[in-house]
């Protein structure tokens, strides 16, 4: 399967008009036959992305919403979710696509790192941030996803950084990813799967930068085991 079926955004439509349990039961074949699809169109995700890169694990996000802390409390998810994780500890970064009516996009890098990983990329950044720039303006990079998804940032400066540094743009951020919308026409075209995996491959020289990052302590010493 390398194309995704428009039966995928008529279930999404129906459901977001329709978003609770009664009706999932009624339609939990289509529902089933529409996932079926899905995840053949996610496995030609990544045995393309296997041809450059490895990937460990592919996540098929729930349609179940936790709703336990959300004023929100309709049951399902209106849009599909995966992520594909990349395999070994040297290899850091992950892939993400979103299938929505109207608001699909992949994304890729850092989400919420845990404590350790937050603050070594910061510490990097505060000691040299010129490489880090130059990824982010290499031209095809800059046109596919401008820079990074600053929604995730402290107000002026972590603790421990000074509010005056060249690089608090960056060491402000608390995620360090980026993001590329498509419309629904371009989910549907034939092409697809082939612009999903040029948007990842996009990633690759931020990936393997954030990995010697992630790897190595301040002072470039391997941080893993021989």
């Amino acid at each position: 399967m390398s194309t995704v079926p428009k039966s995928t955004f008529d279930f999404l439509k129906d459901l977001k008009k329709n978003n609770h349990r009664d009706w999932m039961i009624e339609n939990k074949k289509r529902y089933q036959a529409n996932e079926k699809e899905l995840k053949a169109f996610y496995a030609a995700i990544a045995e393309r992305l296997n041809e450059k890169d490895e990937i460990e694990k592919t996540k098929v996000f729930r349609i179940n919403r936790d709703v336990r802390f959300s004023k929100d409390k309709t049951p399902y998810n209106v849009h599909r979710s995966v992520s594909f994780s990349r395999a070994g500890a040297h290899r850091r970064g992950g892939y993400y696509l979103r299938l929505e009516p109207g608001n699909s996009l992949m994304a890729g890098g850092f989400f919420n790192p845990e404590p350790a990983d937050l603050l070594r990329i910061r510490k990097e950044f505060e000691m040299d941030d010129q490489e880090i720039r130059h990824i982010l303006a290499n031209a095809d990079f800059k046109k596919a996803f401008g820079g990074f998804n600053t929604a995730y940032q402290v107000k002026t400066a972590p603790k421990g950084f000074s509010k005056d540094h060249p690089a608090i743009d960056l060491i402000k951020n608390k995620s360090f990813f980026v993001e590329h919308s498509f419309t629904d026409k371009e989910v549907f075209a034939p092409d697809f799967l082939d612009k999903v995996v040029y948007h990842y491959e996009l990633l690759r020289p931020y990936f393997d930068y954030m990995s010697s990052v992630l790897t190595t302590d301040l002072n470039g010493v391997s941080l893993l085991d021989d």
